[in-house]
Parts: C-alpha cells; sequence; structure tokens
C-alpha cells in the first residue's frame, strides 16, 4: 500500500549517500563547535552549502511552487528521507528540513499574502534566516489554544501586542528573523474565532528573552527554548496572518505535518538505538555469558523491533492520508502517531539505556538525551491526554459495524 515512486526511492539513497559520507562522520566536529559555543557550527554551514548545491533541498514542503527551490515530495515519500534525517539532532537542518522553519514555512505558503510571502517565505525557503513558532504560554494550560492569554489589540494601523510565551523553539537564536505569534484579538468571540496569528520581526522593540529553557536539566547552544515577554510590541495590522479570528484553525493546519515529521524523525533516532543496543548485546559480557544470551536483552530487542515497525506502517498511513484526503480528515491518524511514536520512542530509548547501564545515563552515548527528548514528546504538539481523547471522540463518531446486539447475551 505504501509503495513508493522510484524517483523518491532515488532521492532517499541520495540523501543516504550523503549522510553517510558527509554528515555522519562529521559529527563529532559538529558537537565540538557547538560546544564552544558556535549557535550555528561552521561545519553546518558548510554541508548545507554542498546539500542545497546537490538539490537536497525543501524536501518536507509538497507545496512548493515552480520557482521555488526544492523537491516537492510529499508526505509519504518525505518518510524515507526523513527518518534518515533524524539519526542525528543536527541531521535536519543541513537539508533545511528542520522545524519550526518548516511548518512556519507551510504556514506562509497556505495563509501567506504576496507581500508576506516575498519578506519572510523567499529567504527561509533559501536558509538565509531562522524563525519561531510562538503560541504556548507559561501561566495557560496551552493544550487548549482558547485558554491563551495574549493580547492583540489594533490601535490604528498597528497591533499592539501584549503577553509572554515560551518554548517558542529557537526564538532566541541568532538566526531568527521572524516571530509567528498566536494571540486573542477578540475575547468576546466564538472561544475558536477568538484567536489570530500575527508575524513579528524578531528585533522589533518590546520583545525582551527572559531565558532560555533547560529540558530536562539539558540547555542547548544550538536548539534554544526560550520564554519571550512582549511589552507593546508593535507591528502593522498588514502582518496579520490570514484572517482575523482564524489562528485556531490555522494553528491546526500547521500541526499536521509537524507531527508527522516529528514522528518521522523519531524513528530515525530508534533504528540508530535500537542498533547501539545490538552491538552493546554482542561486546560485553556479564557471569560469564554474553549479554544477548539473556533472554531480557532478547526481549528487550525483539520489543524494540515489534514496536518500531508498527509505529513506521502507522506514521506510513497518517502521511498517505495527509496528502490524499487533507489535514482535517487525517486528524484520528495523526493523534494516533503522537501517542504510539511517543510512547515507543521513550520505551526504546530507556530499554537502550538499560542494556549500557551506567553508560546510559551519560552523554557518551545518544540514548540519555533520547529518553529526555521522547519524555518531552508526550507533552510538545499536544499532550497524550489531549490526542486520546480526540482518538476516542472521533472513533465513537466513525463507528458503523451493524449487527452488535448478536454479540451479547443477556
Amino acid at each position: 500500500m505504501f509503495d513508493l515512486p522510484q524517483r523518491a526511492i532515488d532521492i532517499a539513497a541520495q540523501v543516504e549517500s550523503f549522510f553517510q559520507q558527509r554528515v555522519l562522520p562529521n559529527n563529532k566536529l559538529w558537537e565540538q563547535q557547538a560546544k564552544s559555543g558556535q549557535p550555528v557550527p561552521d561545519i553546518q554551514q558548510t554541508l548545507r552549502a554542498e546539500a542545497k548545491e546537490l538539490g537536497l533541498w525543501n524536501m518536507a514542503l509538497p507545496r512548493l511552487a515552480d520557482d521555488e527551490p526544492g523537491l516537492r515530495l510529499t508526505n509519504l515519500e518525505f518518510t524515507a528521507v526523513a527518518e534518515i534525517l533524524g539519526r542525528l539532532e543536527w541531521g535536519s537542518h543541513v537539508f533545511n528540513c528542520n522545524a519550526p522553519d518548516v511548518p512556519n514555512m507551510e504556514l506562509l505558503q497556505l495563509f501567506g499574502n504576496h507581500a508576506q510571502k516575498q519578506q519572510w517565505l523567499t529567504p527561509l525557503l533559501e536558509g538565509e534566516i531562522g524563525s519561531a513558532f510562538a503560541m504556548t504560554e507559561p501561566y495557560a494550560a496551552s493544550s487548549d489554544p482558547t485558554n491563551l492569554e495574549t493580547r492583540i489589540e489594533r490601535d490604528g494601523d498597528e497591533f499592539v501586542i501584549n503577553g509572554r510565551k515560551w518554548f517558542a523553539s529557537n526564538g532566541s537564536h541568532s538566526r531568527c528573523e521572524l516571530l509567528i505569534l498566536v494571540g486573542v484579538t477578540d475575547s468576546q468571540a466564538q472561544k475558536s474565532q477568538r484567536q489570530s496569528l500575527v508575524l513579528i520581526p524578531r528585533h522589533t522593540p518590546g520583545i525582551n528573552v527572559v531565558r532560555n529553557l533547560p529540558v530536562f536539566d539539558h540547555l542547548s547552544q544550538t536548539n534554544l527554548h526560550p520564554e519571550l515577554e512582549f511589552t507593546n510590541v508593535r507591528v502593522p495590522v498588514s502582518n496579520l496572518l490570514g484572517d482575523e479570528g482564524a489562528g485556531f484553525a490555522i494553528g491546526q493546519a500547521r500541526l499536521g505535518p509537524a507531527r508527522l515529521h516529528h514522528c518521522m524523525r523519531a524513528i530515525g533516532e530508534c533504528e540508530v538505538l535500537i542498533s547501539l543496543m545490538v552491538k552493546r548485546s554482542q561486546s560485553r559480557s556479564t557471569f560469564g555469558k554474553r549479554i544477548d544470551e539473556y533472554s531480557s536483552t532478547q526481549a528487550a530487542i525483539s520489543l524494540s523491533r515489534i514496536e518500531l515497525d508498527q509505529c513506521r506502517l502507522l506514521v506510513q498511513r497518517a502521511a498517505h492520508l495527509l496528502d490524499t484526503v487533507g489535514n482535517k480528515a487525517a486528524r484520528k491518524q495523526i493523534s494516533m502517531i503522537k501517542v504510539a511514536v511517543a510512547k515507543v520512542y521513550q520505551d526504546i530509548a530507556d530499554r537502550c539505556i538499560q542494556l549500557f547501564g551506567a553508560r546510559g545515563v551519560t552523554g557518551d552515548t545518544p540514548a540519555a538525551r533520547a529518553f529526555g527528548k521522547a519524555r518531552a514528546f508526550r507533552i510538545y504538539d499536544g499532550p497524550d491526554e489531549v490526542h486520546l481523547q480526540t482518538i476516542a471522540r472521533l472513533e465513537a463518531g466513525e463507528q458503523s459495524l451493524a449487527g452488535l446486539e448478536h454479540y451479547l447475551h443477556e
């Protein structure tokens, strides 16, 4: 059902070759440069230029116009590529396929006017700038966007923004030039029509970086999660993205592909963890036996393979539906993969840590960081509880199996 066309297979092979020959061998150099304080390591910039020259660029954007750079892979076609990129935390950046820029570019493609696309979409597609999405708030339960408190008030030909956001990924990064902010434009409207999106140049007066947040006590130099304060920030009314009051619907259009891409990359990282588990189990012995001779080790590796392959099929199905019937019709499947992949991601990382023992909790392997990322994955882009609620509601509405009374006995 999910066979890829030859073109997509060939592109994935090209990406694999470039990854093995140029990206992976430079991982330690990238880490050294990142630790030295380079927000965009020099080697990453070098490899970005090489990938762009090869045409391996903007592969996660199926709606590219004819004059825009990129390969126009469908969501399903991108699944094979995304797994490769997910093997390293910076892999997607090399090919301009990284969050939050990709979903932000999709928003501009779908809802931006000509001037907005010229100002922001073009440099994002070229990889010249970065962007951030500012929705989540520290003092509101942001899993329900109708709770948002940040205000966008009109004053003549300008909007005035006041509020506080956090986890606006890379909103404090030196490359970030654009913030897409979700805020309330009409607090008296229906709940789903209160919010709007505005485009805010990052260095507009009134934006203050309160702090960069650690995630499980880890503070990255290259992937920042800032808390931002907006005090009387002024932008032209023309910076409204889409229609006023349509922020909730526009945000949902962004989240579907974003969740899909997160899941694709997570599967790629899980493949690395399983391979490390196998290698470790074959090279380590305890109590006179190699680790891979223990049933507990065999179960850990076997369950990881079973669960990951199940997740891959779920993700491919969701990608296929997103391509063929659209974001709204694929809502249940998107929620399903978000819950399933997050759980399997965390479980595989946990098993990998256990097999590596003391070394597993250090930075000597990717397992510890993967565990933290996997645990956070169960919260960001909608917590498990919200997705389970969505799945149950949609399942109830779709149920059509007849004759159920014949299965029951009084």
